[in-house]
């Protein structure tokens, strides 16, 4: 570039406003009159600085991206596109949030199928012949209205029926009739009944602690009740008691267990 188009071009920036007025551009840009790199710049790639502080950006020509200028005595890396991500080809998947809790990809897992579900049994196809014999007693005794009927039932002694976990040494059919509303022991046969005809499952099958308790509420997830099961419930207990239930994690109202040999083990409320 000779001295008259230098002076050119500096009349020709000030006449515009100044150099904030063009893109400013590296040094590395200026060449000689024949379009060739003057000696000492070979190998020197030109690209744009950035633009003055208060300017707005002014993108090439050909609309290619700006690359970041070069670092002296690295190499400079021309600019490059990048062509738009491919969609992936499986289901997409949520990201987890703050609070959730992603799994240990070393953690052992449970295989799912390992406990089977609960049993529930309705009626008495199921049970052995003395748990059948003194179920239909107790349903038989409930239905008269009176509780002395129930006393013959009762076992005594070092190991017997529980009725009260408050007061196990009191008179069982006094403790019943204390606890019913009506204050004769109505109510709670009424009680007896409805637990009895509720579905029962069966507890510790062949072992020393074997049980059948009824209602087979005592041992399910009661917030996952299909409504079927919620009539059956309710037939128990009332929507507010249900709801105290599932708050606190357990059926606390009356059940009934039955040993395999007919004992009568407990008729008591409670979790």
């Amino acid at each position: 570039m000779t001295r008259f188009q230098r002076a050119l071009l500096a009349f020709s920036i000030l006449a515009c406003g100044g150099l904030s007025a063009l893109p400013a551009s590296a040094l590395s840009q200026i060449t000689g009159e024949d379009g060739s790199v003057p000696p000492g710049r070979e190998g020197i790639v030109a690209v744009p600085l950035p633009p003055v502080p208060g300017q707005p950006a002014t993108p090439p020509a050909d609309g290619q991206p700006i690359a970041p200028p070069a670092t002296p005595g690295s190499t400079p890396v021309p600019p490059t596109t990048t062509a738009p991500a491919e969609p992936p080809s499986g289901p997409i998947e949520a990201a987890p949030g703050d609070d959730a809790v992603v799994p240990d990809e070393g953690a052992e897992r449970a295989p799912t199928g390992d406990v089977p579900p609960i049993e529930i049994v309705y009626g008495d196809k199921d049970l052995p012949q003395p748990v059948r014999d003194l179920r239909a007693k107790l349903i038989e005794v409930a239905r008269t209205g009176d509780i002395e009927k129930l006393r013959p039932y009762f076992q005594t002694g070092a190991d017997p029926t529980v009725v009260s976990a408050t007061m196990p040494d009191q008179d069982p059919v006094t403790t019943l009739k204390e606890a019913s509303g009506d204050g004769e022991g109505v109510e709670l046969l009424a009680i007896l009944l409805e637990t009895l005809e509720a579905g029962h499952v069966r507890l510790d099958p062949g072992g020393d602690n074997e049980i059948y308790v009824w209602p087979y509420f005592t041992q399910v997830d009661l917030g996952a009740l299909t409504k079927p099961q919620l009539v059956q419930l309710f037939e128990l207990v009332t929507a507010g008691d249900y709801q105290r239930m599932v708050a606190n994690g357990s059926y606390d109202f009356y059940r009934v267990g039955i040993s395999p040999e007919g004992r009568f083990e407990f008729f008591v409320d409670g979790d």
